[in-house]
């Protein structure tokens, strides 16, 4: 798959804007911080697309991109932090709950920092499949990692989140590594 045109659709901060259209939308969600704007940055070739910033918790819009005129990435507010605060807290926004439960998400990838599952990940995931909507996971940042540990990381998150093996994709931003796979696991769900 090639992403040849990215465009910035809006944000939404009420469950009243929501695009419920016939195009196919896929979430990124994770902790604040974990490289959700980044990943959608580089798999659309495009710097500025998302937002990318060092606060925690910054995100609080459900934001909208029109990806080559067929299917929207959707990038969703991160949790873990509370906006305004540098203290964790385990908060989940209440539009991500909505959009969640609305049944316009046809996938959601859910990102994970490859150098710790936290209780955060391991909640979301589980609130993930209680609503049945298709999940991968995402380990991040594993440009982090020493090569040895890679396989230990990816061993521990799945035991961890109790998925597949299969499930999970091994990424970096600042790398490329994991964006052929990427980019073949968005191909098979949006069936091209």
């Amino acid at each position: 798959m090639i992403i040849k045109k990215a465009s910035f659709i809006k944000s939404v901060y009420d469950e009243s804007e929501f695009i419920n259209d016939n195009l196919k939308k896929i979430a990124f969600i994770g902790r604040s911080n974990v490289g959700k704007s980044s990943l959608i940055n580089r798999l659309t070739n495009n710097s500025h697309l998302a937002r990318v910033s060092k606060t925690p918790g910054k995100t609080v819009s459900i934001n909208y991109f029109l990806i080559n005129d067929t299917f929207y990435f959707v990038d969703m507010p991160g949790y873990g932090y509370a906006k305004g605060s540098q203290e964790k807290v385990s908060t989940f926004s209440d539009i991500s709950d909505k959009y969640i439960k609305s049944g316009l998400l046809d996938y959601i990838f859910l990102l994970v920092d490859s150098r710790r599952v936290t209780s955060d990940d391991i909640s979301m995931m589980n609130y993930l499949k209680e609503y049945k909507i298709p999940t991968k996971v995402i380990l991040t940042k594993i440009d982090t990692l020493k090569r040895n540990d890679i396989k230990k990381r990816l061993l521990d998150s799945k035991n961890i989140l109790e998925v597949d093996e299969k499930d999970i994709i091994l990424f970096s931003s600042n790398t490329k590594e994991g964006m052929d796979n990427l980019l073949s696991n968005l191909e098979n769900i949006l069936n091209l």
